[in-house]
């Protein structure tokens, strides 16, 4: 079974090479988009990493890893991706999980922090659950935690959509357009990891203001 892990990254040169190398125990290809990093991320990637994409500025989560997905759809030959953050709020040990699912032929899975949501700030876990909420009744699968960007997705899903947001509706929207083309989305428990640190570039309230636009903008379209 082929597998990359995708990660965008941005300024995550401290958490980065140590995220890779457990990876890479497991014998997973990596691809890392260095979105537009002001330090050593670029750097730190090329030396880990099997394939290496550089944004001359930063473009946002959701282009990179639009980007990111086009390329290896174009130039390699794989079964699944897994899509994952660089900054340590993944825990490479959790893609051991996310494995099994991918031996039981599993099209789409979705990391759930929301059993046991250890130190994700209230506001987060608010908003989580509100999206959460509707994104499930949207599609009529029931989906924990709808905003988690740890997810194993097969090739076939990947084929079958098109990806046009370029923000962290990026999530959401992959999700809408997998579950209207017919493919079932199950999900897996995974750490809520949240220490000094670490530091999230999602704001809560202008990414939900996002969200909502991009939902209205969906049902009009």
């Amino acid at each position: 079974m082929n597998v990359w892990v995708v990660i965008p990254a941005y300024n995550e040169a401290g958490s980065l090479e140590g995220i890779i190398q457990e990876l890479k125990k497991r014998n997973l290809f990596v691809l890392v988009i260095d979105d537009g990093s002001g330090d050593t991320t670029f750097k730190v990637a090329q030396k880990a990493a099997d394939r290496v994409i550089q944004n001359t500025h930063n473009l946002g989560k959701g282009r990179s890893l639009k980007e990111a997905i086009a390329q290896l759809l174009q130039k390699s030959d794989f079964d699944y991706i897994i899509t994952m953050d660089g900054d340590g709020q993944h825990s490479p040990f959790d893609v051991d999980n996310f494995l099994k699912e991918a031996t039981r032929g599993q099209y789409f899975v979705v990391g759930n922090r929301m059993q046991n949501p250890v130190g994700m700030p209230r506001l987060r876990v608010f908003t989580n659950q509100l999206m959460s909420w509707f994104i499930s009744k949207m599609i009529g699968q029931k989906i924990p935690d709808t905003q988690c960007g740890f997810r194993l997705i097969k090739r076939d899903v990947l084929e079958n959509i098109k990806i046009t947001t370029s923000k962290f509706e990026i999530e959401s929207e992959i999700l809408l357009q997998a579950a209207k083309r017919g493919f079932a989305i199950t999900s897996i428990p995974i750490q809520s990891i949240y220490f000094q640190g670490v530091h999230s570039n999602i704001n809560p309230f202008i990414d939900t203001l996002r969200f909502i636009r991009f939902i209205f903008q969906l049902k009009s379209g």
